[in-house]
């Protein structure tokens, strides 16, 4: 764990910490702000502190406690279902995310 967490009442950290590192070139500070809503409003008990951290040349990354759970250069733009459950399997593993978890009906 890292000291960057949230402190408890004790005084001690406890929660993940995620990072959405975006591109200030292309601006995309909204899509990386609204990412770290759907964060925290998914994981309140799970996350520790979301960070966004400026950077550049297309850059649109999300981290886990220092873990790559995605990368737009490697998995394009996610889509907030895609991010929860990767960063699920890092922070929750057992954890039903309900409608988020449920693979669409095939067509009929």
């Amino acid at each position: 764990m890292t000291s960057a967490g949230r402190r408890g009442e004790a005084g001690g950290v406890d929660g993940s910490r995620v990072e959405v590192e975006y591109c200030t070139q292309c601006r995309w500070l909204l899509r990386a702000a609204w990412l770290a809503q759907e964060l925290l409003t998914t994981f309140e008990q799970e996350l520790g502190e979301v960070a966004l951290m400026p950077g550049t040349g297309g850059v649109f990354v999300v981290r886990v406690d220092g873990i790559v759970v995605w990368d737009r250069r490697e998995q394009g733009f996610p889509e907030p279902t895609a991010v929860k459950q990767a960063v699920r399997d890092v922070v929750a593993p057992d954890r039903d995310l309900g409608h988020s978890d449920r693979t669409p009906a095939p067509p009929t």
